[in-house]
């Protein structure tokens, strides 16, 4: 113990920078294949730092990026570095920091060695799900639950308020976490309004906006169809992010420590989270991963097992790494990914694009991100064209049960249903086929999803 006591000084003072050295590099990987959905945001970001415009494009306004806080954090720095790309980087960066001195906090709360903090930040930062979703709001959202963990244990009403808002800010559904940290706390009516008032002091602001301007206080991607990633063409890479939700599970169930318990809540939260949105959205998953990996961590460091625990969980890492890099380096997918074409692929066929448009408006083939950030021209789609976002209301409602649509009709209650839908010039599609003699360009891409297909640019109908 007290070696331990001697070596954290040199833990806390050197953490912030090795954290942040590891993540830039694990970001500069992963950079070449973000998927799809982190170029939505990207895209978000730049118009916002460059335009002072919310949308995915440039000439529509939207309300589709799922993740306020995100695409906020990233246009404030994509004003000064004139790059959202570089803007997500250092906010993955920043978002790794942040985790792990929260991490590191509550070990010290706690009593854990510091080796909990290396373990748990190596696991997540391994982890393929949380590997393919850099880019996105994942690990921001996981380095906010953690603050509110943070702030529970130390029943700092305020704070934990501030940190909830801040978290509902990243992710609508993360309400879910919060509230599971909240109730999980001994005698946690204590301070309850300070809580809340912090809480809806961050977050009020933002939705108010978003339902009176934009239209909608949740996101329109609340009324979409989610596309279901192909999970089963990765089984290795599903199974190992996948695998600390059983174990921290039997290990809950088996042993109690009051050293772990803390992060027992964690993971408890992600998975009732998990419970609670039910989605085929991958990303919708990582709370529930990263609250067992850490509770996992925190447990192989208090366990009279530790040895063969350790060297359990080595096995583990050493598994991502070989995932990793199994097909070589730098990857041109990430390690779960619905995407039908490769990010230098779009970004290439993108900049061909916005030659060949000429200012027309083009119907995307429905991946819109990587290519919309490319092309930077009026890609439509039911992420970037509003008038879309009505019929998708309609259909909903009538799928739903009487409280759905109460609730469909609230959220969109300052919705303009008059915007119709933008009438492409062009249009892009996929084919298995060689393009149609009429394509006015093509090209060949491939995936592990969709195989080797045709992207084409054709005349929409009636042009």
């Amino acid at each position: 113990m007290r070696s331990d006591t001697v070596v954290r000084p040199a833990i806390d003072r050197w953490l912030p920078f090795g954290v942040a050295a590891v993540s830039a590099t694990v970001f500069l990987l992963a950079s070449r294949h973000l998927v799809d959905d982190a170029y939505v945001t990207l895209s978000y970001a730049r118009n916002l730092a460059l335009h002072g415009h919310w949308g995915l494009v440039e000439q529509d306004t939207a309300n589709t990026a799922t993740s306020p806080l995100h695409v906020a954090s990233v246009a404030a720095v994509t004003v000064v570095v004139r790059d959202a790309v570089v803007g997500a980087g250092v906010v993955f960066v920043a978002a790794q920091v942040l985790l792990a001195t929260g991490l590191n906090r509550l070990a010290e709360k706690t009593g854990l060695p510091h080796q909990f903090v290396l373990l748990a930040f190596a696991a997540l930062l391994l982890n393929p799900l949380l590997v393919s979703a850099v880019g996105l709001e994942v690990l921001l959202a996981a380095a906010a639950a953690v603050w509110v963990l943070v702030f529970a244990t130390e029943r700092r009403s305020a704070a934990l308020g501030f940190a909830s808002g801040a978290l509902l800010l990243v992710r609508v559904d993360l309400l879910v976490v919060a509230l599971v940290v909240f109730v999980a706390r001994p005698r946690f009516w204590e301070g309850v309004w300070r809580t809340t008032f912090a809480a809806l002091v961050v977050a009020v602001p933002w939705f108010a906006f978003s339902w009176f301007v934009l239209g909608s206080a949740v996101p329109d991607t609340v009324v979409f169809q989610q596309p279901t990633v192909p999970w089963l063409d990765f089984p290795a890479a599903t199974l190992i992010s996948f695998l600390p939700v059983p174990l921290a599970a039997i290990v809950a169930l088996v042993r109690r420590d009051e050293a772990t318990r803390p992060f027992a809540v964690l993971a408890g939260a992600g998975i009732v989270h998990s419970i609670v949105v039910a989605s085929p959205d991958p990303w919708s998953y990582a709370p529930a991963i990263v609250g067992a990996t850490v509770f996992l961590a925190a447990w192989i460091c208090v366990t009279p097992h530790r040895v063969p625990a350790a060297a359990a969980a080595g096995l583990a890492l050493a598994a991502a790494v070989g995932v990793y890099v199994a097909p070589g380096l730098p990857r041109r997918f990430a390690p779960i990914t619905g995407n039908l074409a490769a990010t230098d692929e779009y970004r290439e066929i993108g900049t061909q694009l916005a030659t060949l448009a000429k200012g027309r408006a083009v119907e995307s083939p429905g991946e819109t991100g990587a290519l919309a950030y490319a092309c930077d021209c009026h890609l439509v789609g039911e992420f970037s064209d509003r008038g879309a976002v009505d019929p998708a209301i309609t259909e909903t409602k009538l799928r739903s049960n009487e409280l759905g649509r109460a609730l469909i009709e609230a959220n969109f209650h300052h919705f303009d249903h008059g915007v119709a839908p933008t009438t492409p010039d062009l249009v892009l599609e996929t084919t298995p086929r060689a393009p149609p003699p009429t394509a006015l360009a093509a090209w060949t891409i491939d995936s592990p999803r969709a195989g080797t297909q045709h992207l084409y640019l054709a005349r929409a109908r009636g042009q």
